[in-house]
């Protein structure tokens, strides 16, 4: 009930109590029809319209400062009564009105409305909130309709022409920076209808009583590890949003590139769809040096792309002690245009950035790419 339909019921009490007490059948009639009017509200607002909504975001999957729409579709579920509703769908942090006039039994609508892709992250859209009111505003009920979709804002991406191809490791040690290369033994794994049986191997089959086939592996592929360092201490709002950027160009360059590339972050571990993760990561609290000494130990790849902010920049000398592990590594610092250019670090290539597209640019301009 709303504050007026509050007051007037209270009003009712009184009057009705007084008339009746003091026997004033003008105050008893003025507390009944209060009543009733209060009574007639509730009853208005208690009719729920059946409607139906479907929402469909063109595209889900957007990069940060491209067009997505969202199109709302409201159908009339009813058969006796036409709707003329106040609704508002829910768009991330804000709202957008639906104007329903008149919408007739049987009937639908649509309408279409833009979707803020100016930051990356979940955009949630829906569900459709519907306030119905009585007409002397005594009461006002809300109610949500349909579901909900999101729409994953991910980084903007900055074309790369080259991905680094440094040395790679192999079980016969290592190799070269050519692509060209040799197929080592991985591991054994069961048949399935398909495997080449050339690739069976008789001895393990024998053993375990069904078929085993080897897995090999093209050892002479780089191998990219993109480390995002996602510490709270280590960026600024901004810096962290140039940072995903680069992370997203270096893995979407090495993939058009045909090379195995895998993302880290320093505060948690990742798992997903590379541009998933990137969507959703957030600043929080990370021990990089735990996360320095498992890359040591697992040895994920040939080269190390470490992306920092500001407050990253005096961990360079930790990453640095990768270089047994990693034979190429390199670093990446934003937002920090204020502070002294950085060298070079133990062999290091140091790459000083103040956004996306200016670590594009530096990147391309790396000799030995």
């Amino acid at each position: 009930m709303t504050a007026r339909g509050i007051a007037l019921l209270v009003a009712a009490v009184l009057l009705l109590a007084t008339g009746f007490h003091y026997g004033y059948p003008d105050l008893a009639l003025l507390g009944a029809a209060a009543g009733l009017a209060v009574t007639g509200a509730l009853a208005f607002a208690a009719w729920r319209p059946r409607l139906g909504v479907e929402r469909v975001a063109e595209p889900e999957r957007v990069a940060r400062g491209d067009p997505a729409t969202i199109t709302l579709t409201i159908r009339n579920s009813s058969r006796m009564r036409a709707a003329t509703l106040l609704a508002v769908d829910r768009c991330g942090p804000a709202t957008v009105p639906v104007p329903l006039l008149r919408l007739r039994p049987g009937r639908d609508t649509s309408t279409s409305y833009p979707v803020p892709t100016h930051r990356r992250g979940l955009v949630p859209v829906g569900p459709l909130g519907v306030t119905r009111r009585d007409p002397l505003g005594l009461v006002r009920v809300r109610r949500a309709y349909g579901g909900t979709v999101t729409v994953r804002v991910h980084p903007r991406i900055h074309p790369l022409r080259a991905v680094p191809a440094g040395l790679t490791r192999s079980l016969d040690g290592q190799v070269d920076k050519v692509p060209h290369g040799s197929i080592t033994f991985d591991s054994l794994r069961e048949y399935v209808p398909g495997d080449e049986l050339r690739r069976i191997h008789w001895r393990s089959s024998a053993k375990v009583g069904e078929l085993m086939v080897r897995e090999q592996v093209d050892t002479a592929e780089p191998t990219v590890l993109v480390l995002l360092d996602d510490r709270v201490g280590a960026h600024t709002p901004d810096s962290f949003e140039y940072a995903c950027e680069a992370a997203a160009s270096v893995v979407t360059a090495t993939v058009r590139e045909g090379l195995p590339v895998s993302l880290h972050l320093v505060s948690s571990a990742s798992s997903g769809p590379f541009f998933d993760v990137l969507t959703e990561a957030g600043l929080g609290d990370g021990d990089l040096g735990a996360g320095l000494r498992r890359l040591r130990a697992q040895r994920l790849g040939d080269t190390l792309v470490f992306l920092t902010g500001p407050g990253g920049r005096a961990d360079l000398g930790a990453v640095s002690g990768l270089r047994g592990a990693y034979p190429v590594v390199v670093a990446a610092i934003f937002g920090d245009r204020d502070a002294a250019p950085e060298l070079g670090v133990a062999g290091m290539i140091v790459i000083e950035a103040a956004d996306g597209a200016e670590f594009a640019t530096a990147w391309d301009g790396v000799r030995g790419w």
